[in-house]
């Protein structure tokens, strides 16, 4: 081979290895743009893709989470201006509730406070005041040259007292009647106002019995435990004192 062919096989080379070495950098910078391309074109994370669909949503309908919250608050306030309602229509009642019951007691207290009115006795000189406690419930305060003397009370019967001689007897319906004298001293039977006969005997200490026997045999028993009473029979009123002492006034 002469040296003229050595030089041209020579060049032949060199321009392969040159175009092998451009096609190898080519090949590189393809494969790095690719891959360039590639990370900046990788799936999107769980976190990524979450937040892409909120976003989507969000833009994609002007009635989505805002709208939701629109209507939760909506209905928030509805059921706040309900509950309002019933709370103040509840307290409204029992405000109502309470100022009746306390018109009732404040009438009651009313009532007992003042007497219903005041009545003068036998005796000219004590009056009675008569206080109403409830239905056939009545107190009598006997004073006298403003001392109270005595308190006659109705507590499901008739009561009464003798005072110094001058009988008084207070009624379920709130009636006072009071006498002087016409007194009896028991033990014994005695012919009483009225057609009736007290049968009077005597059971213990300051404790009397009276039986108030008319036509038809007992129509009343009178008893004291210390303490005076008194009864209204058909419009005859009989008093029996814990002295054993009987009275009656028609």
């Amino acid at each position: 081979m002469n040296s003229s062919t050595t030089v041209r096989t020579a060049r032949r080379r060199t321009l392969r290895v040159a175009a092998a070495a451009l096609t190898a950098a080519a090949a590189l910078a393809l494969t790095a743009c690719s891959g360039s391309d590639a990370a900046g074109a990788k799936p999107a994370s769980h976190s990524d893709t979450a937040k892409t669909a909120v976003e989507s949503s969000g833009a994609g309908s002007s009635a989505g989470l805002p709208g939701s919250d629109a209507q939760a608050s909506a209905g928030a306030k509805a059921d706040a201006k309900a509950n309002a309602k019933a709370n103040a229509k509840a307290n409204a009642k029992a405000d109502a509730m309470g100022q009746q019951s306390g018109s009732a007691h404040a009438a009651i207290g009313g009532r007992a406070a003042s007497p219903v009115r005041t009545q003068r006795l036998a005796d000219g000189i004590s009056k009675a005041e008569i206080y109403q406690l409830g239905d056939q419930h009545y107190r009598a305060t006997i004073v006298a040259r403003g001392s109270v003397l005595a308190t006659m009370e109705t507590k499901g019967h008739d009561d009464g007292l003798d005072a110094n001689d001058m009988f008084v007897t207070l009624t379920l319906d709130g009636q006072v009647r009071s006498w002087m004298g016409g007194g009896h001293q028991g033990p014994g039977t005695f012919e009483l106002a009225g057609g009736w006969t007290a049968k009077v005997t005597k059971v213990g200490e300051l404790r009397y019995r009276a039986q108030i026997i008319g036509h038809d045999g007992v129509a009343a028993t009178l008893e004291t435990n210390q303490h005076d009473v008194g009864l209204d029979a058909n419009g005859v009123s009989v008093v029996l004192s814990s002295g054993g002492v009987i009275s009656a006034h028609e």
